[in-house]
């Protein structure tokens, strides 16, 4: 259970540095939107699917560790209360970004409207960039502050 908790967080987080610091650079030098836009949604499509998978994920191995090990919240430490907080507020950031940049992106690639598409991959960046904070916070706060 514990190694299924680790590498959902790893992949997840480590997925949006990937896209974040190396994907969203090489695509934005070398391709106009016409090609850009399109692929972003590519691989959105295909990230989201293992990202839907880390949100159940995660907190189903989650509360079971803190359960079966710690017979409850009562008896973690601070930095597993932290990881609790910001994985659940990376879940809300996640399923909006879906829910409504992500789904507005596909429609204005689709129509071909790249000045809106465009728009909604910027809100989809700042999002991303949040959520790979608090991914980067919540991984230091459950590997330090928990012993």
């Amino acid at each position: 259970m514990f190694t299924l908790h680790l590498l959902s967080a790893a992949l997840w987080v480590g997925g949006m540095f990937f896209a974040y610091v190396a994907l969203r650079p090489a695509a934005a030098q070398l391709l106009e939107p016409p090609l850009r836009l399109p692929l972003w949604g590519k691989v959105f499509k295909h990230f989201f699917r293992w990202v839907w998978a880390f949100v159940i994920l995660l907190p189903l191995t989650g509360y079971g560790l803190i359960y079966l090990k710690y017979q409850g919240m009562a008896n973690v430490s601070v930095g597993i209360h932290i990881m609790q907080f910001t994985g659940w507020v990376m879940i809300l950031i996640f399923a909006y970004l879906y829910f409504a940049p992500y789904k507005k992106l596909k429609h204005f690639v689709a129509e071909k409207n790249f000045p809106e598409a465009g728009k909604n991959l910027n809100i989809i960046r700042q999002l991303v960039f949040i959520n790979l904070t608090l991914g980067l916070i919540t991984l230091i706060s459950a590997s330090t502050l928990h012993y």
